[in-house]
């Protein structure tokens, strides 16, 4: 095993973990960054992204992939090594530093924030069955690209902010756009909500779809959806079919590290601080009393981790200052 220990390794890297890893860098500890996906941030930039993000301070509108390009950019005074591609399989107490198992390797340090927000992700699916060779076609269950939906006629499934939010920005370039939705009520932001009432969206609620097939002589979908507390049902032939049931995560990988949980979520206290001596957590995969998931708040919550392992790391090195004081 290398000799090499690290100061503070960073386990994801979506934007909190990437945040959190220039942070820790920019408070001066040797840093590493480790991503199971080849590319770093996570959800936004792999799922989302051109999706418009507008709850980040300062960037209103900024899309994931974006979102992404701002937090890599780097000062040569703040660096941290980064391990892509690299899943963290089990890391185990030697000593004063944790011994970090990966699929390339071992590597060494003394504290460890995680921040893998939903863990490895995978989009909810339709629960019947259907012709798989439609999905990444007229069936999709992310937006590659904005442009694929052009002129179409196109059917978003789902209730939530990501749902509504494609619906909406779909509707700026399709020919129609559908919302399909098993309540009366949508669980998005009351602005967004607001804005697709006033949308040239139509609304289809509440209904369930129940089946899928193609049109093969003009290689449109047709949907079946039923009415929900009914046996009545409708179909609407569409170009594509934009299903945002939401995402599924495998807690699997935290218990067998040791965390607390509570349900797939890890429990922290106020500073982060997890039930393992030195490990800290941040960002969607926590939980705590009033916890919320947010971008924002994800990157207040690595700040808060990085200087908690300060804290218990380096207490002669505890002092805390602005940074427009300390570098300006």
């Amino acid at each position: 095993m290398t000799k090499n220990i690290f100061d503070i390794a960073i386990v994801g890297g979506g934007p909190i973990g990437i945040f959190t890893a220039f942070y820790a860098a920019m408070r001066n500890l040797k840093t590493i960054l480790f991503e199971s996906m080849p590319t770093l941030g996570g959800q936004p930039n792999t799922l989302y992204a051109q999706k418009k993000i507008y709850d980040v301070a300062g960037n209103f509108g900024i899309s994931g992939e974006d979102l992404t390009k701002n937090l890599l950019i780097k000062d040569q005074r703040f660096n941290y090594e980064t391990q892509v591609a690299t899943t963290v399989q089990h890391f185990t107490k030697v000593d004063d530093y944790y011994q970090i198992e990966t699929n390339n390797g071992t590597f060494a340090a003394r504290a460890l924030v995680i921040t893998i927000g939903n863990g490895p992700f995978q989009p909810r699916k339709l629960t019947f069955a259907y012709d798989p060779s439609i999905e990444g076609k007229q069936l999709n269950y992310f937006v590659q690209d904005l442009q694929d939906y052009k002129g179409c006629d196109v059917l978003v499934a789902g209730g939530g902010d990501t749902a509504v939010d494609w619906a909406l920005e779909i509707s700026k370039i399709a020919h129609q756009t559908y919302l399909l939705h098993r309540r009366d009520q949508f669980r998005a932001l009351e602005s967004s909500v607001t804005n697709l009432q006033q949308s040239p969206v139509q609304i289809l609620t509440p209904n369930i779809i129940t089946h899928l097939e193609l049109d093969p002589q003009s290689d449109k979908l047709v949907v079946t959806y039923k009415i929900v507390g009914t046996d009545q049902t409708a179909q609407i032939n569409v170009d594509k079919l934009l299903v945002n049931y939401g995402m599924t995560n495998n807690s699997r990988l935290l218990r067998q590290w040791g965390l607390q949980l509570q349900g797939p979520l890890i429990s922290v206290d106020s500073k982060m601080q997890t039930n393992l001596a030195s490990v800290y957590a941040a960002g969607d995969a926590v939980t705590y009393t009033g916890k919320q998931k947010l971008i924002t708040l994800g990157f207040a919550e690595g700040m808060l981790a990085i200087n908690s392992a300060i804290q218990q790391l380096y207490p002669e090195k505890s002092h805390f200052g602005h940074s427009s004081s300390l570098f300006n």
